[in-house]
């Protein structure tokens, strides 16, 4: 049932190229600091980490928690996310820092690392799935808020069945991907199909007063279709 929303969405959206980050690093960071804030704020963070040359692994852990902090107050949650970030930080360093390390030790299978990334404290299954398929390009389907509201909407069967889920709506996405799409084309996939899901509710699928008439699945939504 996911295949054909994704197709018509990427039809009519076009590509994502979702997440904005110059690399791995940029990206898990990324990951963070967007925990209940804009990515408008996430940005100003990222400008702020730059510009104190702070953007690098080895930098941001020598970096004292409450200079961090302030660097990256835009963000909200600041003090709460520096040490998340610290937490993270010790984590990937038993790594060397290398994305390459991690895969390598875990042959390439998320759920080991993910474990380990649930393991450290202030990173949640959102945030570690975006580090997994965004920042380490591993085949995870990132749930959010916008992929609740929008199953909600475009299908209230499967919207109740998995209602307040992360797990079973990526269960679900997956095990249907996994069907349509080789293994090697998953990530791809899986990346394009959030972000086109993040549109949509930024642009159409609203939490109040959705525009459903505008909607590219208004031909196929429920809720469009009422």
């Amino acid at each position: 049932m996911f295949l054909k929303p994704y197709q018509t969405l990427k039809k009519a959206l076009g590509p994502s190229h979702w997440w904005p980050g110059e690399n791995s690093f940029e990206i898990m960071v990324g990951a963070i600091l967007t925990q209940n804030t804009s990515w408008k704020n996430v940005e100003k963070a990222i400008h702020r980490l730059k510009k104190e040359k702070a953007l690098s692994p080895k930098k941001m852990h020598r970096t004292p928690v409450g200079q961090l902090a302030e660097w990256i107050r835009s963000s909200g949650y600041f003090n709460q996310k520096a040490l998340t970030l610290h937490r993270f930080l010790d984590w990937y360093a038993e790594y060397n820092y290398r994305p390459a390390q991690i895969l390598k030790k875990h042959n390439s299978d998320s759920h080991p690392v993910r474990r380990e990334l649930l393991s450290v404290k202030g990173i949640g299954p959102e945030t570690a799935d975006s580090i997994l398929c965004y920042g380490l390009e591993l085949p995870v389907f990132v749930v959010d808020a916008y992929t609740h509201r929008w199953l909600s909407r475009y299908d209230s069967g499967a919207g109740r069945a998995a209602s307040g889920s992360y797990n079973l709506v990526q269960q679900m996405v997956q095990a249907d991907f996994g069907r349509h799409f080789s293994e090697a084309e998953l990530t791809a996939h899986y990346n394009e199909f959030h972000a086109l899901i993040v549109r949509l509710g930024n642009g159409f699928c609203k939490k109040t007063g959705p525009l459903c008439k505008e909607c590219p699945l208004r031909g196929e939504c429920e809720n469009a279709l009422a």
